[in-house]
């Protein structure tokens, strides 16, 4: 495969022509670029339905209890939203770290899977309790479907005819590969992993609210054993640390806005700023006094 190293050159370079800051939009819809020139100590973010393509350098992700490594050999995908830490871990104003996320669009995906003949993904469903995340090995197919897609910033007139069709190669590449049952899930409108996102959904509704399990499994349309063991499947936290984590998110993102450690405690759902205080820190690794000056300076 001697072409693929000309090609990865040649997608490298035009990411880096095209990427204006750590994380750009760009054009074509529901994709971004990202580069970095030194690696970082961990970003809490929230991912949303995505697979991620890495050109140069590694990637850490934590979500829950679970950790995962990714470089160019590996993709990855994540088919709920998810409380997560992302790492960087290989990345120098030499060699910068160059990434290519595209989000994943559930309606774009059921169209797709709708139009496939009969039994074609079907060895790629997934059964049984799985996480809802993961990696995979990029093809030289899968490979070539993401370089067309990146072409289009080099030709954006073309975007609006073409945008589309390459996008759907990519998740078609998916599909046929070893995540292509996660993808499946999340289009199928009564999956397992739909009704574990019928709760995910109401949980970002309703963070700083107290949870009840019961009604929790009853959004999900399970029992409640049934609900935590695919819950806990699915995302590697149960729905209290799920919520905990997001609350944390939630309130990272009030005092980088300028709002007092105190009050986004309070904002959040926590009763105790001095337990808002120490699971802060446990999560983000420093109080939130020590981090906003992270996060603004």
């Amino acid at each position: 495969m001697d072409e693929v190293p000309d090609l990865i050159g040649a997608m490298r370079e035009r990411v880096a022509r095209h990427a204006t800051s750590p994380r750009t939009e760009t054009p074509v819809p529901r994709l971004t670029l990202s580069v970095l020139t030194r690696p970082g100590s961990g970003v809490a973010t929230m991912l949303t339905p995505v697979t991620c393509l890495i050109l140069r350098g590694r990637k850490q992700v934590t979500v829950g209890e679970t950790m995962l490594e990714y470089d160019g050999a590996r993709f990855f995908v994540a088919s709920l939203d998810l409380p997560a830490t992302g790492r960087v871990l290989d990345a120098s104003p030499e060699a910068p770290y160059l990434a290519l996320g595209l989000e994943l669009d559930r309606a774009v995906l059921a169209d797709l899977i709708a139009g496939l003949p009969p039994g074609l993904v079907g060895n790629t469903l997934a059964t049984g309790d799985q996480p809802c995340f993961g990696t995979g090995a990029v093809t030289p197919d899968l490979l070539e479907a993401w370089a067309r897609l990146l072409s289009l910033l080099d030709q954006p007139e073309d975007i609006p005819a073409l945008a589309a069709a390459r996008e759907r190669e990519i998740l078609y590449r998916l599909l046929r590969g070893p995540l292509g049952g996660h993808l499946c899930q999340i289009a199928l409108g009564d999956s397992r992993l739909a009704r574990i996102r019928r709760v995910i959904d109401w949980i970002g509704s309703h963070y700083e609210e107290t949870l009840r399990t019961g009604m929790l499994a009853d959004i999900a349309g399970m029992s409640v054993a049934s609900f935590h063991r695919h819950f806990r499947a699915a995302t590697a936290m149960t729905p209290l640390q799920y919520q905990k984590t997001m609350r944390l998110h939630m309130a990272r993102r009030l005092l980088a806005s300028g709002m007092e450690a105190g009050e986004a405690a309070y904002s959040v759902g926590y009763e105790s700023a001095s337990q808002f205080s120490r699971e802060y820190s446990r999560a983000f690794g420093m109080p939130p006094s020590r981090d906003v000056e992270r996060l603004v300076g």
